[in-house]
């Protein structure tokens, strides 16, 4: 059975700093591209970062140099280390794996794109 288990979400201040932690199993972690959504109430969910088995990275322009991706193989775990959050941050984040259109779990409102989806982790930044 896959499993996505994100943890790590919480309540911060505007400036502060939060790291998300996403720990897979069921899968090939290490083949798979992986990544983190995010759907605040009444906005779309929004693709964040991925982090892909060639080791690429890619991140939407609104949290360039603030959020960074990484990928612990030995762990099958992926991480999203977020610094100098902002009150527009406040969103459920979702962890995703390996691309696909077709999913069981993907969560409502969000776009086709990964196979594997977890239950997401709140984050709420407050200005």
């Amino acid at each position: 059975e896959v499993q996505l288990v994100e943890s790590g979400g919480g309540s911060v201040q505007a400036g502060g700093s939060l790291r998300l932690s996403c720990t897979a199993s069921g899968f090939s972690f290490d083949d798979s591209d992986m990544a983190w959504y995010r759907q605040a109430p009444g906005n779309e969910c929004e693709l964040v970062s991925t982090f892909n088995a060639d080791g690429t990275t890619d991140y939407t322009d609104s949290v360039k140099g603030r959020l960074t991706i990484s990928q612990d193989n030995a762990a099958n775990t992926v991480y999203l280390q977020m610094h100098s959050l902002k009150p527009e941050d406040t969103a459920v984040y979702y962890c995703a794996a390996d691309r696909g259109t077709f999913s069981k779990t993907r969560p409502r409102g969000c776009p086709r794109g990964f196979h594997y989806w977890g239950r997401g982790t709140q984050v709420t930044v407050s200005s």
